[in-house]
């Protein structure tokens, strides 16, 4: 089964499954009641989103300058940075460092990035254990399972599941509280921080002008990641970066109010680099991998270089029909949703990934709540464009010249409706009629009509 035959099974049994989506559609209606609150802190949050968007443009046009000056300042505190072209070489950096440094526990942050190049997996293949800090990431990985939004990685689950998942694991209550799971979980991670070998995590801006790395979190766990190993490795792509320390005060809050309905995140923490003269905590050593991965064939194409300017919110995600109906696990990669469904193809291989930019309704909602206006409706366009350009089946060049000679032709057009009503039943009803009533042609066209009228 390729993978546009699975997504379509996956998404039969999901779209279908019923408390599936009434858990999903209640979650993301909490989200959505908190994003209406934090979009209150605006005065005017259509020029705040013009000018973050102006941000990302003028980045994304000077992005080796802007990485460059981040690699610079970064060093000048200690900082080592390390350049990898794809996830093979940032996995193989870890694990040189690992090696170098015999580190082999690790704590680590949340982070989509290491979830792309699949850092987990490679560490434990060579007997690094690593431990998930974020709460919803370390349900995810007693589980054994992997995220399914990109900012809760639980999205679909109750509080039930979450309990019953903790009753299997650790023999607790069935009917235990959230709040006896949080501090459950709570006190057996403040007893790993201190013994870990190694902390990890990625980024959610880079800042050019002071060398920083900027990480966001609700729970703290960054911050105890890194305060007590003494090797620090953030992994974080290159797009992230942004130009000046000052621009932080306006894509901060858009990344908060449209991720969480925050008006700023809980614990927003600042490295840059590691610990200096006179400092109490932080690591000995710290490295920055800068990873690209397909992110410069994205920048080489100039009408989806927009996509890079995505600050991982998950507002798309949460205003998608399709995602509210099929759910994360479904698209089988990475990054789901409308903006996964723009980057995957792209990240990825564009042909084995094409359906993802097929499964949309186009409707816009996606470009409509996304924070820096990406015209993502627009970008899952211009990848059918390419997929289709690249390779086209014989039946379907040969539905496409049937259905241009009809269009063109008036006689044609004109043809009883009976003979469509047969046509499209016996050619559509096992497809697009599954799920939908066919269409009734009528008898006489609107153009047959007209004339009649004119006589």
């Amino acid at each position: 089964m390729n993978r546009k035959e699975q997504f379509l099974k996956d998404a039969e049994n999901k779209a279908f499954d019923l408390e599936h989506r009434r858990k999903l559609l209640h979650n993301i209606g909490q989200y959505d009641k908190k994003v209406v609150q934090g979009k209150s802190q605006f005065v005017d949050l259509n020029a705040a989103r013009e000018q973050a968007k102006n941000i990302k443009w003028a980045t994304m046009e000077k992005l080796d300058h802007y990485l460059l000056m981040f690699e610079r300042n970064i060093s000048a505190r200690g900082g080592q940075v390390i350049w990898a072209e794809d996830g093979e070489e940032a996995v193989q950096a870890v694990l040189d460092i690992c090696k170098k440094k015999n580190l082999k526990t690790a704590v680590k942050s949340k982070s989509m990035v290491t979830e792309e190049i699949h850092l987990n997996d490679h560490l434990e293949k060579n007997d690094i254990s690593v431990l998930e800090t974020d709460l919803g990431e370390y349900i995810v990985q007693l589980e054994g399972s992997r995220p399914y939004h990109i900012v809760t990685p639980v999205m679909q689950k109750s509080k039930e599941d979450v309990a019953d998942l903790f009753h299997k694991k650790f023999d607790t209550a069935k009917d235990s509280t959230p709040e006896f799971l949080t501090k459950l979980v709570r006190k057996q991670l403040r007893s790993e921080y201190p013994k870990a070998d190694l902390g990890i995590t990625g980024g959610n801006f880079l800042v050019a002008d002071t060398g920083s790395v900027v990480v966001v979190t609700n729970e703290g766990n960054a911050r105890l990641s890194t305060a007590f190993p003494k090797v620090h490795i953030a992994i974080v792509g290159i797009e992230k970066i942004i130009p000046s320390i000052n621009d932080l005060e306006l894509f901060l809050p858009l990344l908060s109010t449209y991720g969480t309905g925050q008006r700023v995140t809980v614990y927003n923490s600042i490295f840059n680099g590691p610990k200096q003269k006179g400092e109490t905590d932080g690591p000995e050593e710290m490295y920055v991998i800068l990873l690209d991965n397909g992110r410069t064939n994205i920048l080489a194409q100039k009408d989806k270089r927009e996509s890079l300017y995505c600050i991982r919110c998950g507002s798309c995600l949460n205003a998608c029909p399709i995602y509210k109906n099929v759910g994360g696990h479904t698209y089988e990669t990475v990054y789901s949703g409308p903006i996964g469904s723009v980057i995957s193809p792209q990240l990825n291989d564009l042909q084995e990934h094409r359906h993802l930019s097929e499964s949309s309704s186009l409707c816009g909602n996606c470009t409509a709540s996304c924070p820096l206006k990406i015209n993502i409706h627009e970008m899952l366009l211009y990848n059918r464009r390419d997929a289709s350009s690249q390779e086209s089946s014989f039946s379907e060049n040969l539905t496409w010249k049937v259905w241009r000679t009809g269009m063109l032709n008036r006689s044609l057009m004109n043809m009883g409706g009976g003979l469509k009503n047969m046509g499209f039943k016996n050619i559509f009803e096992k497809s697009w009629g599954k799920r939908r009533a066919m269409p009734e042609f009528p008898k006489k066209t609107f153009n047959q009509l007209w004339k009649k009228l004119e006589r």
